[in-house]
Parts: structure tokens; sequence; C-alpha cells
């Protein structure tokens, strides 16, 4: 079972509804006579697409039959056999997941047909809706499609056609998707592990001699992605730019920007306002290449090069953030064909540039378009089908040895490019409310793992935002309230469900103006106790992905500034973090529960939490904590301790992110709980290490705070 497939987002999900009319309810002896389906298109019905084939069953239509679906002899008189229909009808199935209602008498009869027939049968992979209703409502008075059509508030037409059932089908399957989200069933797979529970159910459906309507997890299918470059994942734009950037005012002429890139062997000039004081942000900045020049040469002539360069530069400009990964550069300059690329600082400025020639060694594959597939996506399930990549370009990573820790900066990466896609589509769909444009800048953030560039598959929101002014409960407030809400409500439909915590901007106490969140920051420093600033610490990771980030970095800056030296808020934050379970018995043994432990509780946090008290106590201004406990080890105190809780945090993600990856497969919602018998000699001996190395943190937090 591929994982790509498994972990597609229902809501994006590429299947065929399928439906069948038959001479008769027993599988064993009921021939196929009609055939409807209707592809559901990343999660959008296409009812136009619809498809319907009459079959002759080469023998009468019993009455009872033609009652129910009005098909009779002289109706499929002149209609083609089975074995004519099948290979042509079941081409355009494919690879498609087949979603029916009572599904296994479909497959029963139609395996059977094909058997007569002698044609090959194949397995799909299949949902029922039958099924899925019954995990989504247990004590339902029925589960016909009647009944689940009432329930679900769908209109019944052209029942008892096998297409008018399809389409009905693929309407009752798009109403049942929110139940199921709120059961925390989001991906293929674990619909499919939900479907597998009914067991009862589905022996019922054996014994009646129907086929089983959902597959068993099947092993890892490795595909040619499991064997990946892993430059691009590894490398930062910032990696492979040139920051010598040379520029030239907008009111130079042509030819004098010609003398700049024939003198300095370069293949394109950025274009500045002439009017320009201080750096070059990326909003003002325009660019001119060899490319535009011959153009304005070939159609102009000699006279071209006396144009002002700014009447033939291109703008905006295309830029992607110097701490992005190359992989995103690849797949922006494949997308908009472009030969360059400007880079950008945190504060929206002019950087650096990175051409084509500089990535001509970098092989550009399938995954480093999954960026530009959220970048560009345009609605929720364009989103959710981008998203679904994620856990396949993890599993790669991590096929070819790349170390958690980096692929965890990949995902972080990706979050917030998801974060930040939701942000703009929420903008589109307050304009389309009615409730007009943002009343202000604003910068949308990530906080927590996001913020750190440490987090893995298993994710809940975490976001805030600043805006440049307005009070509490005001106009502008309310605007970003309700933004926020549409933010977090297309996360969690995308599958980042909603922050049990409620850290999130749809809550007044993570969104706020500067002057708002200044006011909650000296609230903050003032507090007694650890009770009082539980989540607090949070807003020391926060990264904006969306919006003026200089707002963000203002505001993050001086959360820094304000805490600097204060030891007692410092010390409460450590507190509020909370103790750390133990993950070794006495014996030195691993403490475990179910047979798993978890790697979180039992290390993780603690070694996050520590790395940010000290960040917060002596003014380390980073967010990742490999940097912050860099910054700490630099002080020279307890420095072998630091360096094993770095050495751990490594072992704690590694381990955390293939138990993921192998929960995927087998159709689990990813955890942090890792199966310690599933640990080869090697790895159990890394996390005894790394569990002994987290066993004094509070002892060792007291040390270095003072």
């Amino acid at each position: 079972m591929a994982i790509s497939g498994s972990a597609t987002p229902l809501i994006s999900l590429n299947a065929v509804v399928v439906d069948t009319e038959t001479t008769g309810l027993d599988p064993a002896k009921a021939r196929v006579i009609d055939i409807g389906t209707v592809p559901l298109k990343s999660g959008k019905l296409d009812e136009a697409a619809a498809l319907r084939r009459l079959i002759n069953p080469g023998e009468p239509i019993p009455p009872a039959a033609t009652k129910i679906h009005r098909i009779d002899d002289a109706a499929v008189a002149d209609a083609p056999r089975f074995a004519a229909v099948w290979p042509a009808s079941s081409q355009p199935l494919g690879e498609a997941v087949w979603i029916g209602h009572t599904l296994g008498f479909d497959l029963a009869v139609l395996k059977r047909e094909c058997e007569r027939a002698g044609l090959t049968w194949r397995a799909p992979r299949t949902l029922d809706t039958q099924l899925l209703a019954q995990v989504v409502e247990p004590r339902l008075g029925g589960y016909t499609l009647e009944h689940l059509a009432s329930w679900l508030g769908v209109t019944v037409s052209d029942r008892h056609s096998a297409v008018g059932d399809a389409i009905l089908t693929a309407r009752i399957f798009l109403a049942l998707l929110p139940k199921l989200r709120e059961g925390n069933i989001r991906t293929l797979a674990e619909a499919e592990k939900a479907c597998l529970a009914l067991s009862e159910v589905l022996d019922d459906q054996h014994r009646a001699g129907w086929e089983q309507a959902v597959a068993q997890p099947r092993g890892r299918v490795r595909g040619s992605l499991d064997r990946i470059d892993t430059y691009p994942y590894r490398h930062r734009v910032a990696d492979v730019m040139t920051a010598d950037v040379r520029s030239i005012a907008a009111t130079a002429p042509l030819s004098e920007a010609l003398d700049v890139m024939v003198r300095d062997k370069i293949s394109s000039l950025l274009v500045a306002p002439a009017d320009l004081a201080g750096p070059l942000r990326v909003a003002d900045a325009a660019i001119v290449t060899e490319r535009d020049v011959m153009r304005a040469i070939g159609e102009r002539g000699v006279d071209a090069l006396a144009r002002p360069v700014g009447d033939i530069a291109s703008r905006p400009v295309v830029a992607l953030p110097r701490a992005a990964f190359v992989y995103r550069a690849l797949g922006r300059m494949s997308r908009h064909r472009l030969r360059h690329l400007v880079v950008e600082n945190e504060d929206g400025e002019v950087c650096g540039i990175v051409s084509s020639r500089d990535l001509l060694k970098l092989r550009a594959q399938e995954l480093t378009i999954l960026g530009d597939l959220l970048d560009h996506a345009e609605d929720v399930q364009d989103l959710g089908a981008a998203w679904s990549r994620l856990p396949r370009a993890a599993e790669g990573l991590l096929a070819e040895g790349v170390c958690a820790r980096d692929i965890a900066a990949v995902i972080s990466r990706e979050l917030g490019a998801l974060t930040r896609r939701a942000g703009v589509l929420a903008e589109r769909r307050m304009l389309a409310e009615g409730k007009g444009k943002p009343p202000c800048p604003y910068a949308l953030c990530v906080l927590g793992s996001a913020g750190r560039g440490e987090s893995l598959l298993a994710m809940d929101q975490d976001n805030a935002l600043v805006f440049a002014e307005g009070e509490p409960g005001g106009a502008e407030d309310l605007w970003f309230k309700d933004y926020a809400i549409i933010v977090a409500d297309i996360l969690h439909e995308v599958g980042v469900p909603y922050c049990t915590g409620g850290v999130m901007a749809r809550n007044d106490a993570w969104r706020g103006s500067l002057a708002t969140w200044r006011a909650r920051l000296g609230s903050w420093l003032t507090r007694s106790s650890p009770a009082d600033l539980l989540a607090v610490d949070i807003f020391f990771d926060l990264l904006a992905v969306h919006g003026d980030a200089r707002l963000a970095n203002r505001i993050w800056r001086d959360g820094f500034d304000a805490a600097e030296g204060n030891v007692v808020f410092a010390k409460l934050l450590a507190e509020a973090g909370g103790e750390v379970t133990p993950g070794l018995t006495i014996l030195g043994g691993i403490r475990t529960e179910g047979g798993r432990i978890d790697l979180k509780r039992a290390g993780l946090f603690g070694i996050v939490t520590l790395a940010r008290v000290l960040a917060v106590r002596y003014h380390f201004v980073e967010r990742s904590t490999p940097a912050r406990l860099a910054a700490a080890i630099a002080l020279g105190r307890s420095v072998g301790d630091l360096e094993a809780l770095g050495r751990a945090q490594a072992t704690f993600l590694d381990l955390i992110l293939a138990q993921q990856l192998a929960d995927m497969h087998a159709g689990q919602p990813p955890g942090n709980k890792v199966e310690v018998r599933s640990l080869n000699t090697e790895q159990r001996a890394s996390l005894k290490a790394a569990l002994g190395a987290v066993q004094h943190l509070s002892t060792l937090t007291q040390d270095l705070l003072y």
C-alpha cells in the first residue's frame, strides 16, 4: 500500500463511484445489466463525466428485478455482452479508488462476470459508504441510500439507475466527510482501518458471498521516488545563491544595463526605483535579463538602447526566502519557466539571486514541485492533494539516509507554506463574503515546532496573528478574527487539526495589534505562577509565513529583549513546561506502556523546553533547538550535558519519524509513541543513551539558569 495514496486526505481523493444493476441479489448467480460510474477528481464530483453502459446478460431478466430498476429484456436486446464491455469500461477506472454503497456485492458480481468471460479481475482499492456511515453513527436506524440521504440532507433522484445511484452515493460520501473528520478520520488509510474494525458486518457480508469492500493494509510498496536526490532537501537557497546582487536605477538607459552585464559577466540585473533610499525590497524590485535585452533590440533595433531600463524590466519579480530549501527553488523556476529567482531576507528585502546555472547540477524530480502545488492551490481540495505528497517525500528522504532533523526542517517549511496558502484562500473568501480586504498590514505566523523547524508528521495547528493597529474587539480585530477562523477551518479540513490547547489566531489570546502584543508581553513578564504561563513559551518560536513579516519579527524580538536577564520569568517558563516522564526503569530498562514509549513526553519536549528557556534567559535570539543549544554550549557551562541533549534530540526525531511512517502504512494516525520491540539492537542502545541524557533535566535547568 503506497504511503502517498494512504495519506491522501479524503477531501482530495481521486476516485470513481461505481454502481451496478443486476438480474438478482444472489452474487453467485446475478448478471450485470447496467454499470454506472461518476468520477471524483481531487475530491470534486464531476457529474458531467458520468458514464452508463447497458449490458445484455444473455438470459431473461426476472420481472421482480425489472420492477426495481425498470430495465427489461427489450432495453438490453441490442446491448453488448459483458466480455465486450468490461475491458473498455474498466480502463478509465485505472488506479483510482472505487467508492460504492454495499460495494462488496458489486465487486462479487463483477468478479464473477470476469471469471465467466475469461477476463482478468484486479481487485481495486475501495471505500463503502455503508461501512463509513456505520463508523460515524453506529446507532442509525438504517443504512440504505434513502436512510443516509435523509440523515445527511442529500436529495434523492433517479433512484435504482446505475448512474443515478452512483451520483447519489458520491453525494453521500462527500456529506460524510465532515462527520468522519470529527472522529479524526481524515485520510484514505484511516478510513480503511476504521471500516476494517467493523468485523461483524464484514463477516456477515462474507457469508452472503460478497467480496470484502475494504482492503487489508498491504506491505510497503517501493517506487521510483524512494531513491531521490537529497541535495535539494538538505540545502537552503542561501547555500547556492549569489549574494552580490547588481542593480540599476529604473531610469538608466538600457545601454547602461547592457554594459554592466557584459562587464561583470552576469545574465541579469535587478532594477530599483530611481528614488530608492535604503535596501531594495522585493515588492519594489523588477528584473532585466539577457533575454529581455535581446527581445527589446529585436523589436526596436538600436533605438531600444536609449529607452529607460525600467520600461522593459519584468515585474513583479518571483522570489523565495533565503531559508527556503533548494527544492523549492527548483519547483518555482520550473513552474514559471524562469532562469533567475530573487532571494529575500526575513524583512522582505532582496539579499541574493539564484540562476538556473547555479542549479544545473541538481536533478529536479517530481517532489520538487510539492511546494509550488501548495503555493498555487486554488481551493481546499487542491491544497489537500498537494499536502498528501509530504509523507512520501519524508519516506524517500529517510530511505536515502537523510536524518530526521533535516527532514523535520523540510516538513516545517511546507507546513508554513500550507498555512500561508490557507491565509491567501481565507483572504479571498473574506472578499467574496463582502467583508473586504485586510484593514491594515498583518503577519500570519506559525509557532511551536513549525516555527522551530522541527515538525514531524504528527502535527496540529499552532498559529498567531500580528496586525499593525487596532484595539481588542475593535473593527480590525473582528475582521482578523473572522479571517483566522477561516484559516483554521481550512487547515483542519486539509489534515492539520485544530490545536487542543487553543493556540490559534481564531482565539483572542493569540491575535492582536503590535500594541496588544506588547501589552501581552508585559503581562506575561509580571506573572508569578507557572499556571499563568501555560502555552506562552511557544511565542518565542514565532515565525511569520504570510503577510508583512516585519511586524512579526518586531514583536518576536521585543519578546526576547523584554525577557533578557529575567531569571524569574525563565524559571516560571521552565516550570510551566512540566516534568519529563521518566523513560528508563530503575534497572535501566526502557519504560513502556502497551509496548510503546512516548518519546515526546519522555525526552523531546524536555530538551526543547530547556533550550527555549536558556534562549529567553540569555538572549539567544534563535528559533531552532540545535541553534539554541549551540549558543548555550558557547557559554562554556555543562558542555558535555548539552552536547548529549543535542544527540538525544536527533535520536528521538529519527525514531519517531520512522514509527510515524510505519503507522501511516498500517492506516494509523501518526503519533509520538515508538514501538520498542521493533527496534534493532543499535537503535535500542541509542534510545537508552538518549533517555539517560534527559534523566536530570530539572537539575541541569536549575544549574544553567543561575
